[in-house]
């Protein structure tokens, strides 16, 4: 059992300083400029402040001009609204530069206003189609025009399509057209290009979704810059970019996420000429390209088709799709493209994603309480562990009965360690005991306590969820009051963190129930853990720690009975 004890300290060890690493790690620095010549020239961001510097006042004439040729007319602002969600369309660049869900809020109140998922730290927006010979940020600039003859949009039940117009330069139309949907926060976007000059014309149409970086990397889910390119999830580190800011092959999807939302570009079904419907094809041939934008810390990044030569008069479309909306299973399967892949809970996702499913049919057909449904699955997993369980407490309750014995022999050869381990493993052949069996089946469990752990944490369903009383939100920490001075190692809002500190007491009692380690630093070692978890768990959601808390429970329960009926 010693050595089944020491094994189990050191996971148990090695959890503490993952979680330590992930709640007071140190905030992650401001985002890393691009590596020179790391990508091409005309994948590389402006600052806003250059391109300000670099622009000067369009000719009066070639205004003029482009007003005769360009359809429609300035708008300013365009908002369409859906039952879903309200989006504001800009002029400038056609970009999109608000995006309300009406569905989700920014707080836990029910007076806080709908969650907006344009970060105001973001001056751009998202979602520009822009050609490599116009960097991203000098595109914002570029003013469309609409054929949209309102500054609104409604829809209830049928979608509506809406285009914006640009005249470049180069003599390229560029035709924007959005498709929105009222039951998806998918958005359809087919870009047109169309040739006016009298030479040919080569150029590479791109899409790029925009937003501030992380401010932190305190975050046990990934946040940042991500796709799904050649059958794999790529996730970037902003860190990282300078290093990894290109990526090819067939792209699915490309786009950046936090913890509960995200906005992707979905390549569509082809390119071909601007009559024709679009084409099935199997593969999205192309690349994805990240930047970072200095200095306004922002993360670009952007989806490049494959370049397009187009004779005088001729015109190529484009397809895309744009989704801006929760990290919902069921909305992201629904758009297709792997999307759902965008939900991924790390090493045991195989589990995790299980794990989600049977907590969503709980809560949808049995109990409309996530928190209820979260206790009800902990102890469907406790049942389907039982035999294990079972085992490894009787093992334990074995080791309990021979702790007098083995206190005799480490006694009597305290000088000679040796002859004690001679002594002691003879005492477990004598009675028939494996102290390495109290410990294995715990370890089995670990895969599905881990993967049950990060599905909680990322699970947007727990975002905002009340379970009862003070618990209003179950992806939040759990706080009763709440005070006005700051506490030392706990996070905002101040407050007594009551199911974490239940959740440290069972797991005091528990440890007591547990037969003690013959090596007396070992033995404090572990009478410390339920100290050090229950700081650790004051910052974590209530959801984890409810979870936490019914296992321990069960737990205490099962070895309670065992070591009685053993005993």
């Amino acid at each position: 059992m010693e050595q089944g004890r020491l094994f189990l300290a050191i996971v148990l060890s090695f959890l503490v300083f993952i979680v330590w690493e992930f709640m007071f790690a140190e905030k992650q620095s401001p985002v890393p400029p691009v590596a020179p010549g790391a990508v091409t020239e005309s994948s590389v961001p402006e600052p806003l402040a250059e391109v300000e510097k670099k622009e000067t006042p369009l000719d009066p004439e070639a205004a003029a001009e482009e007003r005769i040729t360009t359809p429609g007319h300035f708008f300013g602002s365009l908002t369409i609204h859906t039952p879903l969600y309200s989006t504001v369309i800009s002029e400038k660049g056609a970009g999109i530069t608000r995006f309300t869900l009406h569905q989700y809020r920014e707080s836990v109140e029910k007076s806080a206003p709908d969650k907006e998922l344009i970060s105001a730290d973001n001056p751009l927006g998202t979602g520009f189609a822009h050609l490599s010979a116009t960097p991203v940020t000098r595109f914002t600039r570029a003013v469309f025009t609409t054929t949209h003859r309102e500054n609104t949009l409604q829809l209830n039940t049928e979608p509506a399509s809406v285009s914006f117009f640009w005249h470049s330069p180069e003599g390229i139309l560029v035709e924007k057209k959005f498709t929105f949907l009222p039951d998806s926060y998918e958005i359809k976007m087919d870009v047109t290009l169309t040739n006016t000059a009298d030479t040919l014309v080569k150029d590479t149409l791109q899409v790029s979704m925009i937003d501030a970086a992380p401010h932190d990397k305190r975050q046990f889910s990934f946040e940042g810059p991500f796709a799904f390119v050649n059958g794999k999830l790529e996730e970037v580190a902003v860190k990282d970019i300078d290093e990894k800011n290109t990526l090819t092959g067939q792209v699915q999807w490309a786009g950046l996420t936090d913890q509960y939302f995200m906005s992707a570009v979905l390549p569509g079904d082809g390119l071909g000429d601007a009559a024709d419907a679009p084409e099935n094809t199997p593969e999205n041939s192309g690349s994805v390209r990240l930047a970072a934008l200095e200095p306004e810390n922002l993360i670009q990044v952007t989806y490049v088709n494959s370049p397009a030569a187009l004779s005088p008069g001729a015109s190529t479309r484009f397809f895309h799709s744009l989704y801006i909306g929760p990290r919902k299973i069921d909305a992201l399967k629904a758009v297709g493209h792997h999307l759902d892949k965008a939900v991924n809970f790390g090493f045991f996702d195989f589990i995790a994603k299980p794990c989600l499913w049977l907590m969503n049919g709980i809560h949808d057909h049995m109990v409309p309480n996530y928190g209820i449904a979260i206790i009800l699955l902990t102890i469907l997993f406790k049942l389907i562990f039982w035999p294990l369980g079972s085992k490894s407490y009787k093992s334990m309750a074995e080791m309990k009965r021979l702790q007098p014995l083995m206190a005799e022999i480490r006694q009597k050869h305290k000088n000679d360690k040796k002859k004690m381990n001679e002594e002691i493993m003879g005492l477990y052949r004598t009675y028939k005991v494996n102290p390495m069996s109290g410990c294995l089946p715990m370890v089995v469990q670990i895969p599905v306590f881990f993967a049950f752990y990060r599905m909680l944490y990322g699970s947007i369903e727990l975002r905002h969820a009340p379970f009862f009383g003070w618990i209003n939100d179950l992806s939040a920490p759990d706080r009763l009051f709440s005070f006005d001075v700051t506490i030392p190692l706990m996070a905002p809002p101040y407050g007594i963190p009551v199911l974490t500190i239940i959740m440290g007491a069972t797991m005091f009692l528990q440890q007591k129930l547990s037969p003690p380690p013959g090596d007396p630093a070992q033995a404090r070692f572990m009478m410390l853990m339920p100290l050090i978890f229950t700081f650790i768990f004051i910052n974590f959601p209530a959801g984890l720690v409810l979870y936490w808390l019914v296992n321990n429970v069960l737990s205490i329960s099962q070895q309670y009975y065992i070591t009685q009926k053993t005993l």
